[in-house]
């Protein structure tokens, strides 16, 4: 059987060819429309040094709220922004976005990192949960050596998803670059 009605018996009844048809999935061929490609992490370009800046304040500011609070500390955008542009234009750092599915070019998450250091990763809150942080490390542990990084100690959020990705304390802390200087961790992979 092949086409459209491969899932289907001459009785109408569910049959499927393959666990990769559409009908073994929980869909009937019968008129489906094709699948599109999920997106995939792509460099980034001093085009993206705004959206950057936005999806690193937006989670910045989610989860880090009772760490810098906002009130207390305003969020460095002016410092971000320029660091963005110096990560991009340093030879030694990669920096790669992910778009959002339905609209092309509206950032989502990204992951900067160089050959032993993932510097920087970050999800816009509305797409926590959805597997893009991962997917961020993923990309940058295939292209490093050792893989380390550093957290805020009191990141709980993050620090829960780097340990169950399988990272594990050094033992090294320091303080962070921002006021109050609060402590940061360093983590290394676990292959």
């Amino acid at each position: 059987m092949s086409g459209p009605t491969a899932c289907l018996s001459s009785a109408g009844e569910r049959r499927c060819p393959s666990a990769g048809s559409p009908c073994a999935r929980g869909r009937s061929s019968i008129g489906a429309r094709p699948e599109r490609p999920r997106p995939a992490f792509r460099p980034a370009g001093a085009a993206d040094v705004g959206a950057l800046t936005d999806v690193e304040r937006a989670a910045s500011i989610a989860a880090l709220g009772h760490v810098f609070p906002p009130s207390e500390y305003p969020y460095p955008t002016d410092t971000v922004r320029q660091r963005w542009v110096e990560a991009l234009a340093d030879p030694e750092v990669a920096v790669e976005v992910l778009d959002d599915e339905e609209h092309p070019g509206l950032v989502v998450a990204f992951v900067a990192f160089d050959e032993a250091e993932v510097r920087h990763l970050g999800v816009h809150p509305r797409y926590w949960r959805r597997g893009h942080a991962r997917k961020a490390l993923g990309v940058a542990t295939s292209r490093m050596v050792d893989p380390r990084l550093w957290v805020l100690e009191r990141n709980h959020r993050a620090r829960s998803m780097y340990e169950h990705l399988g990272w594990a304390p050094t033992g090294r802390s320091r303080p962070a670059e921002f006021p109050p200087f609060p402590v940061e961790v360093e983590l290394a992979y676990r292959r």
